[in-house]
């Protein structure tokens, strides 16, 4: 029907009669029993009891003067709606609207009284409670509708239908049945059943209906179903093949069913479909069909599903189609050119794809209003013709692709446009913009690019722009802006940049500027802080990490803006002291002021901003919290106070805190016994690096959103309270190392296991490693170096596919480091440290063979990413955690406070291994440290050793390995480190390599050795015979039983004392011997790797305190 048409039919009443008296008055009760507003609406204030009724606004009467239509939508009629209503005495009524009114009432019996009405339209009018049974008397009803919003308070509540089957058994001329927000809790195949009856039917709508599934096929019997629309119901199941049966179907919506299973293709096909709608339904997979040429589809929505593969050319065929959302599935390949063919697209969203190659051509589309293509894999130059003549466009999004070159100046000539947004690509160059003044541009984001060079002067001339968001980009320089005084900017955000010089003070110009964010630049000079505060709509200023110095002096000129400060980040801008204006932000939520050299007190006037949720003071010179601490703001949601020199015991804990970060200081308490009762919301929680003693409290077990407890590097003592490891369900990070604590790790930890880190290095633990940490799936890093833990070698780890880092060093494991049944493999792994423990046996070659990923690989994909816990990151910043591990490297212990997701390490020293090193091994191209060192290994060193390109550091020290050192170790490039001393090698050190260069103690103790840097040629002398001496008989008589016991007493110490004098090897072996007994008897002793100023390195024995 044409529009006009359709215009003229809603706003002309048909007049037949002249109204009779009783319907008249009947009518005039009606209205004087509502309660409306007759201000905002027309139809009921304009019935005028001197006129004919059959004309009022919303009446329509037949022939006779009967009313037969009332049309009382949307008159915010509001009050109780009772079974006596004159309404219902209107008996020849066909049609009655009361729509989009306020009655709040349940749905009057009295509706059967009406038996002739064949529309009925209760939608959205207030009605709650059970739908009555009686509505099913009306079996002339075609339109039935009684849709609904609802509220889950006391007053209102949502329609229900208790019995559906009941409701439409007679209301079989149904044709239109709503029922949206109506709640028909009931399983699919009742609901299904239901309908099948009402054989008219053509459209039916039941979105938030609570009806669930599975969609029944027999619903395809219902042959002239036109519109289907199901959204937000738990169907959970797949989409029948018979729908594709409905042979005028124009809609289909079943956004948020659950759908699971492949959607049928053929429904796409439907000759007469006009709208689908299957998006939000994340389990529902399906591939887009070729299209057929003059497809009817005007709205193709799949987003948030499963469905993947190329997106077909043949979308083109599709010229009707206005909508078309693909977003958030898996499509891949390349955007086909065809979609310039679909002139009548409006609305184009591709994002978060997988798609690659170049951008199509949008020039033939011109009614686009809304084109996203962001979260792709897109790339190559945007050729500026391809928005050329978009004049309808108003949104743009290309952001998180890989586009280069310059942005597209076309975009800032389009009449419409007024959000453009690009970050996250490689585009390397803004122009300047021309015709600026027609320009409807709002909001211009460029973040997280390339682009270099001066910012352009006239995008603060825009006339419309209020945001200008050109943050980690590499600008330098900042032209001092130029007639600005009319400019409507509430945002500049120039964070990572490159640019320098003084502060422009024509900032100070833009008088409707909100937030000011500059911080990371080289910026000089100094900031007038007044002159910003001044600025009446100013709430944020960031200028932390430049080279500016801050008048802190500041004074209150306009009380109004200077309140409105809420954002306020100065940190490293050489501040001295707290400024005292801060007091007066009443309305402060985020302070930053780290980094900076703030001495002595933190006052207590900053616990009193009631508004501030996250105050950062690290990194300062504090010495004290001045107090009392008892009323803390509640509003504070972080505190952070690392790295000062705060002292005394802990401060009292924010109640609503979700980060407190107290590490690095000199607080010298107990940890408060009853913590964990202040820690509700809190799941970040560092209390490392101080002196803290005493126990660990059992109350932070009641801690329930910590996902992070650092309290390493104090004095805390006793055991590990067992119900903190029961906590790993929710805890991500555990580090408690280098503490006093001891006794047994708990084995109670639980399966649904989520820990990532678990730290225990450097305390007193013992017995062996509980069994439930094979329930951590998700574990990458296991530290449980320097305690006395026993067993042997934790196969049962071998499940943790995701484990990087594993040290068992300085411990007292011992047996062999066979795993026969582990069918797991360590994928990721890339530190093992089992080193300073009594492993024993030959080096098994399925150990290495199964070991995969950044050890065996000699990939740099990894870059230079560190191993960590990424708690949150957005633009404003990030909270992660990043693991820490000693290791010993070139005969150095090092402590790598961030450890590179490329960095990959082994160290088996000083155990009792024996055999041969295996081949193996050798495969293991991305090692960077080997360490073999002070076992009993024998054979030759494999040639295959060259295959460690990577290799920097290599110690074979105190073994017995033989043969030649092969040319290929003398051809690794990279290595910086190396000693092969004390084996039994033999041959010439090969010549012309950097080999060369090490110190001749690398290669001391292998008497067969020589060449540079040892002796040029081995010792060729042979001992000769001693001279017999000439004597008499007398002289050369010795009475041999004399001397017997003198020569055997000097010979039996010379066996012993006289290698331990005369071969280093010996001594080095005599030594170990006696280590091991020592810390056989006393377990506090260990054993460490100690560098003297010389450089050379060696073993001691220290005790644990």
């Amino acid at each position: 029907m044409p529009f006009y048409l359709l215009f003229l039919c809603n706003h002309i009443h048909v007049v037949s009669g002249i109204c009779l008296d009783d319907q008249r008055s009947l009518l005039l009760q009606l209205k004087n029993n509502f309660t409306f507003i007759s201000e905002s609406r027309s139809k009921l204030k304009s019935w005028n009891p001197s006129h004919d009724c059959c004309g009022w606004i919303g009446v329509s009467c037949d022939n006779e003067g009967h009313v037969t239509s009332l049309d009382l939508d949307g008159e915010s009629i509001s009050g109780e709606f009772h079974d006596s209503s004159v309404l219902f005495s209107l008996q020849h009524l066909q049609k009655l609207n009361l729509a989009d009114n306020n009655f709040s009432s349940v749905i009057p019996s009295g509706f059967k009284k009406l038996n002739k009405l064949t529309y009925l339209n209760l939608s959205h009018a207030g009605f709650a409670g059970q739908v009555p049974i009686h509505i099913s008397q009306m079996t002339r009803l075609v339109t039935l509708d009684l849709s609904s919003s609802f509220s889950t308070g006391e007053v209102l509540k949502q329609l229900e239908i208790p019995n559906l089957q009941k409701l439409v058994q007679n209301l079989t001329s149904i044709r239109k049945l709503y029922l949206d927000g109506v709640s028909v809790t009931v399983p699919g195949h009742e609901w299904c059943s239901a309908l099948i009856s009402l054989h008219d039917l053509q459209e039916l709508r039941m979105s938030y209906c609570n009806v669930s599934g599975p969609l029944d096929a027999s619903l395809a019997r219902l042959a002239n179903l036109s519109v289907i629309v199901l959204d937000y119901n738990n169907i959970s199941s797949p989409v029948p093949e018979t729908f594709a049966r409905f042979k005028n179907l124009t809609i289909l919506g079943l956004v948020n069913c659950g759908l699971t299973g492949t959607f049928p293709q053929k429904i796409f096909n439907i000759g007469t479909l006009l709208v689908i709608d299957i998006s939000l339904n994340n389990n529902l997979h399906g591939f887009l069909p070729d299209f057929p040429l003059s497809g009817s589809l005007q709205t193709l929505r799949v987003s948030n599903t499963n469905f993947a593969g190329a997106f077909p050319h043949s979308i083109g065929n599709l010229r009707n189609l206005s909508e078309l959302d693909l977003s958030f599935c898996g499509f891949n390949g390349t955007i086909p050119n065809s979609l310039s063919n679909l002139t009548k697209l409006s609305y184009l969203y591709l994002s978060y794809n997988n798609f690659t190659g170049p951008m199509t051509s949008f020039g033939m589309t011109k009614k686009l209003t809304h084109l996203d293509l962001s979260h792709n894999d897109l790339s190559g130059i945007v050729p500026s013709s391809h928005f050329e003549g978009l004049h309808n466009l108003v949104y743009i999004d290309l952001s998180y692709n890989s586009f280069t070159g310059s942005i597209p100046s076309s975009l800032f000539t389009l009449l419409s446009l007024q959000w453009i947004w690009l970050s996250e690509n490689q585009f390397s160059q803004l122009e300047e913009i021309v015709n600026v003044t027609s320009s409807k541009l709002d909001i211009l984001d460029v973040r997280k690019n390339n682009l270099s060079g001066s910012i352009p002067s006239s995008l603060f001339t825009l006339p419309l722009l209020q945001e200008i968001r050109l943050s980690h980009n590499q600008f330098s320089q900042l032209d001092e802006l130029v007639d600005v005084s009319s400019s409507i900017l509430h945002t500049l955000d120039l964070r990572s940049n490159n640019l320098s010089g003084p502060f422009p003070t024509s900032i100070y110009q833009l008088s409707t500027l909100s937030v000011l964010q500059l911080s990371s630049n080289k910026f000089n000079g100094s900031v007038q802080l007044n002159k910003l505060f001044e600025l009446k709509n100013f709430t944020s200023l960031e200028l932390s990490l430049n080279n500016l110095s801050i008048n802190v002096n500041v004074t209150i000129v306009s009380p109004s803006s200077f309140l409105s400060i809420s954002n306020l980040r100065l940190a490293s801008c050489n501040l001295k002291t707290f400024p005292s204006f801060l007091r007066n932000l009443s309305r402060l939520t985020y302070l930053d002021l780290s980094d900076n050299q703030i001495q002595g007190l933190v006052p207590k006037w900053i616990w009193k901003l009631q508004n501030l949720q996250t105050l950062n003071i690290s990194h300062n010179l504090l010495t004290e919290l001045e107090g009392p601490l008892q009323n803390l703001t509640s509003s504070l949601s972080t505190l952070d106070l690392h790295h000062n020199k705060l002292q005394g015991p802990l401060p009292v804990f924010p109640k609503y805190a979700n980060i407190l970060d107290y590490s690095s200081n000199k607080f010298s308490s107990f940890i408060p016994q009853d913590i964990g009762y202040y820690l509700s919301s809190t799941f970040f929680l560092s209390l490392s690096n101080n002196t803290l003693h005493g126990s660990i409290p059992s109350s932070l077990c009641n801690a329930s959103s910590l996902r992070l407890l650092d309290i390493s590097m104090n004095n805390i003592s006793g055991t590990i309270p067992s119900c903190l490891m029961t906590m790993s369900g929710t805890l991500e990070i555990l580090n408690l190392k280098t503490n006093n604590l001891s006794g047994p790790i708990p084995d109670t930890i639980p399966g649904s296991c989520g820990l990532s880190t678990l730290n225990l290095h450097g305390n007193q633990f013992n017995g062996s490693i509980p069994k439930s940490l094979a329930y951590c799936s998700m574990l990458e890093a296991l530290d449980l170096g320097s305690n006395q833990i026993i067993g042997g070698f934790p196969c049962f780890l071998k499940e943790i596919s995701m484990l990087r880092v594993l040290v068992l060093r300085n411990n007292k494991f011992q047996g062999f480091l066979r795993c026969s049944n582990a069918n797991m493999t360590w994928e990721m792994l890339q530190i093992m440290d089992i080193a300073f423990n009594n492993f024993s046996g030959k080096l098994p070659r399925k150990h290495f063979t199964a070991w995969k990923g950044n050890i065996m690989h000699d990939e740099d994909e990894a870059g230079t990413k560190f191993i960590e816990k990424v708690f949150y990151e957005s633009d404003d910043g990030a909270l992660y955690y990043q693991d820490s591990v000693t290791v010993v490297s070139k005969g150095l212990k090092q402590e790598l406070v961030k450890i590179l997701t490329i960095f990959t390490c082994i160290d088996f020293s000083s155990n009792h291994f024996e055999g041969s090193i295996p081949e193996e091994l050798m495969d293991f191209k991305a090692l960077y440290i080997l360490n073999l060192s002070n076992n009993a290994l024998s054979g030759k060193i494999p040639s295959s050793i060259g295959n460690m390109i990577q290799l920097e550091s290599l110690d074979l020290s105190q073994n017995s390995l033989s043969g030649e050192i092969p040319v290929e170790l003398a051809r690794l490039s990279f290595i910086s480190y190396l000693n092969l001393s004390f084996n039994n090698l033999v041959g010439q050190i090969p010549t012309g390599t950097q080999i060369q260069s090490f110190s001749a103690s690398s290669f001391e103790g292998n008497d067969g050795l020589f060449g540079p840097p040892l002796t040029e040629k081995p010792d060729g002398k042979k001992q000769g015979v001693l001279p017999q001496p000439e004597c008499g008989r007398l002289a050369c008589t010795i009475d041999w039983n004399f001397v017997s016991v003198e020569l055997g007493l000097v010979f039996g110490h010379g066996i012993v004392f006289g290698p331990l004098l005369i071969w280093k090897r010996w001594r080095v072996w005599y030594w170990q011997l006696i280590h091991k007994i020592l810390c056989w008897i006393f377990p506090q002793m260990y054993l460490e790797y100690v560098t003297h100023r010389s450089g050379q390195t060696y073993t001691t024995l220290r005790w644990r305190n």
